[in-house]
């Protein structure tokens, strides 16, 4: 994260020192870099100049209404996955005619208001929910834009948890039904086939399963061309990787040149879904060390965020890196970042090398992504807050939730 810097020691984001942050909000607490989210927003468009395209954030990395109405300013589309997250793209001022709607498991209602909203398209995932969405569309008189995500059977070389687009996997159709599903959408009531679409996954870090995964796609567009079958758009999904520790990211500038070589004369219009490669780097977690645990194994820092603020290290034991806000002057020690979430599984980080003490803040960085919106209320454990930084202003974004909150559903029965 280009935005974070130590001043004297002390670690900060932008100009803000996050040291004051965590005294002044509490812990465990969001923050966001302002610049760093304009500035990966920035580097999409650059490297897609030469094509007509449209950026379509994929709200599930992060859903916050700042964020997105951030995005929204900038020009970007989105790309959602439930009712939910259409509801926060309109409220956060999305433009309604630059979303795309992904997803196995749409309902009923959920089509119903995004037909209502007058969404960009449908990325249709099976055959049910085809002939769900035209009836839909028919009961309410709308005709509903459709394509279909086809799933082109690429390794994309990630974690199997965040594989998307190999034949075992839940997602989109087998690329060689596609032509007959094609037809098959011709056909029915109030359906327009406007696009296609693809994604093979998440954190990516190499750049030849997605042109060849766009070579697959655009080999079938032409097929669908010969018959007839026009498109305006072709989606070729997100799943660019960001740096968590070693990794290196495909370059965007040579994705760009290897698109725009792809589309050269071509008549559609390209659509990305970068989530993570726009926020991942752009937020890090704030938490405090509660105990430190000395052990004959193992050293332990109890912190006061857990699995459930962030689920990544947890659930893939995905790494994030762990630095001491304030580093004190004295010999590192090896410790395991653990949380008080009673599970064996609620840890943050194994042996690191840290110099700190009871009390100590400490920061997991590339946190912008995947953290606050997978965040849950386990152990009964209010969310966190958020703080988007603008060079030296603070800017809360989400307060932290409050028990009375957590229980106003709820109802005793007598």
């Amino acid at each position: 994260m280009n935005t974070l810097h130590r001043i004297d020691g002390r670690l900060h984001l932008e100009d803000v020192a996050l040291d004051t942050l965590a005294e002044r909000f509490g812990t465990p607490l969001y923050v966001y870099s302002r610049q760093a989210l304009e500035s990966a927003y920035q580097d999409y468009t650059r490297a897609f100049a030469s094509t007509p395209h449209l950026i379509c954030y994929a709200v599930k990395a992060n859903s916050s209404l700042a964020i997105l109405n951030l995005f929204a300013r900038l020009g970007a589309g989105f790309d959602i996955v439930s009712g939910g997250e259409l509801a926060r793209v309109l409220a956060a001022g999305g433009d309604p005619g630059k979303i795309v709607f992904s997803g196995v498991g749409k309902t009923a209602d959920e089509m119903r208001a995004a037909l209502a909203a007058g969404i960009l398209c449908f990325n249709v995932e099976s055959v049910s929910e085809l002939h769900r969405l035209s009836r839909v569309a028919s009961d309410v008189g709308k005709v509903a834009p459709v394509s279909f995500r086809v799933n082109p059977d690429v390794d994309p070389k990630t974690h199997p948890y965040i594989s998307t687009g190999l034949k075992e996997n839940k997602f989109g159709v087998p690329i060689a039904e596609a032509p007959a599903l094609y037809r098959l959408a011709a056909s029915l009531p109030n359906l327009e086939i406007t696009g296609i679409d693809c994604h093979i996954g998440s954190q990516l870090t190499e750049l030849l399963p997605l042109t060849d995964a766009a070579d697959r796609v655009l080999a079938l567009v032409d097929t669908l061309a010969a018959e007839g079958m026009v498109l305006r758009h072709i989606d070729l999904g997100g799943g660019i990787g960001i740096r968590y520790r070693d990794e290196i990211p495909p370059d965007l500038a040579v994705y760009g040149r290897e698109l725009a070589r792809r589309f050269a004369g071509r008549r559609e219009t390209l659509l990305l879904e970068p989530g993570r490669s726009l926020v991942g780097n752009a937020g890090l977690l704030l938490t405090r060390v509660e105990y430190l645990k000395p052990g004959t194994d193992k050293n332990f820092a109890i912190v006061d965020a857990a699995m459930n603020d962030l689920m990544r290290p947890a659930l893939y034991e995905a790494y994030h890196d762990i630095v001491a806000v304030t580093p004190r002057n004295a010999p590192a020690r090896r410790y395991d970042i653990v949380g008080p979430v009673c599970e064996t599984g609620d840890f943050l980080g194994f042996a690191r090398d840290l110099t700190i003490g009871e009390g100590d803040f400490l920061a997991l960085l590339s946190a912008g992504a995947y953290g606050m919106s997978m965040a849950s209320n386990y152990n009964s454990r209010p969310r966190a807050a958020e703080i988007l930084i603008d060079k030296k202003e603070i800017h809360i974004i989400r307060d932290r939730e409050t028990q009375s909150a957590m229980m106003a559903g709820e109802r005793l029965v007598c």
